[in-house]
């Protein structure tokens, strides 16, 4: 192992390292109150009560969500989205989504049209991965019930136009499902400006908490179509064996994973901090270096918007005569550049960028903690 130091540029997988507070609010709880929450009223379950709720508003804060109580804690973003998709689509409906999305979607969608009759179409992109909402407009048939798109994709960083194609949504009484797994805690998201019926995200990347926490944001035109795909036990209404139908109880039966949440409250805490556009401010100096100075390179080509204002901070790139998994290989092991290769859980998207001959693309992500000296060591590497 080369003894430089690690240059961490893997941000879109999960964030790291996570603020000293995220370790310190983890630790606290596993050390000193240890209690599950909403079970029992004793000091220290009451405590976790209490943050948990704090985790919640929070959350509902940062997307500028109606009420805290329509923030699910799931465990990661695939789970939420999971629970977007199994718990509202029936068949016959019809879904319009697009090549750019994640495996997230892809894969429940698909699984939804071979085994329950779900109907989808899926919207291609232009080069930048950037979908037309005229061709969202235009894929609406009468049986469509959701639209599901990708806030800012994982392989380019384009960020999609959400708020014109929320417009089209309410304008054909449609639901519109966000992933935000790219986007929140990286740009600004509201949730009302967007239109959106349902948001997803992980809480492990940009919003700083650890593995094993997630969300759903249920807004009040979904939650009336929307059904639990567990039940069981919630801590409220115990005396009777039916699922409760109050939010939040009412899609989170078993116990919280109130590590991971207590942690994410840590994480919201330093992003609300640090403020989400002073981050945005970081992340767009640092990601316009390091595409200007990968362009400067001969044989490597970036994919994704140019424009700063269209991209989070997630760079694509190609180089000719290297094969994207072992150029990653490379990169950590002579030189401790941590990155990612391949198709990124986004196969349709490589194929409509065409990359997918070639294995996909070798990703470059960044984060709050990244520096200039970072970016500067993976364009000399």
């Amino acid at each position: 192992m080369s003894d430089r130091p690690r240059v961490y540029l893997d941000n879109a997988a999960t964030s790291w390292p996570k603020p000293e507070s995220v370790y310190a609010a983890i630790d606290r709880y596993q050390r000193q109150l240890g209690a599950a929450a909403g079970r029992s009223a004793y000091q220290e379950a009451n405590e976790v009560e209490r943050m948990i709720d704090r985790t919640r508003r929070l959350l509902a804060e940062t997307i500028h969500a109606e009420t805290p109580q329509r923030m699910i804690f799931t465990s990661n973003g695939t789970d939420s989205l999971n629970l977007a998709l199994h718990g509202l689509l029936r068949p016959g409906d019809h879904v319009v989504t697009s090549v750019v999305e994640h495996n997230s979607v892809l894969r429940p969608l698909r699984h939804l049209e071979q085994h329950a009759d779900v109907q989808v179409s899926r919207i291609g992109c232009d080069g930048r991965g950037i979908i037309d909402p005229d061709e969202i407009r235009a894929a609406i048939r009468p049986t469509t019930r959701l639209i599901a798109l990708i806030h800012a994709s994982n392989v380019t960083g384009a960020l999609q136009p959400i708020e014109a194609i929320g417009q089209i949504a309410r304008q054909h009484e449609l639901l519109l499902l966000v992933d935000a797994a790219q986007s929140v805690g990286h740009v600004p998201v509201d949730v009302r400006a967007m239109q959106a019926d349902l948001l997803a995200a992980p809480g492990h990347k940009a919003l700083m908490g650890p593995l094993g926490s997630g969300f759903l944001y249920v807004g009040p035109r979904a939650q009336q179509h929307l059904v639990p795909v567990r039940q069981g036990g919630t801590g409220t209404q115990s005396e009777s064996d039916v699922q409760p139908d109050s939010l939040p109880d009412r899609y989170e039966s078993g116990n919280h994973n109130v590590p991971a949440i207590v942690g994410l409250g840590a994480g919201l805490e330093f992003v609300r901090q640090r403020g989400i556009q002073a981050l945005r401010q970081h992340e767009q100096t640092l990601t316009d270096r390091l595409r200007d100075g990968l362009q400067s390179i001969s044989g490597i080509r970036v994919y994704g918007p140019s424009d700063r204002n269209d991209r989070v901070g997630v760079v694509g790139i190609t180089v000719d005569g290297w094969p994207p998994q072992e150029l990653a290989t490379v990169l950590d092991t002579a030189y401790r550049v941590q990155v990612r290769a391949g198709f990124q859980c986004a196969p349709l998207l490589h194929r409509a960028l065409g990359t997918a001959q070639q294995g996909g693309t070798l990703r470059l992500s960044l984060g709050a903690w990244n520096t200039t000296e970072h970016i500067d060591s993976a364009i000399e590497a």
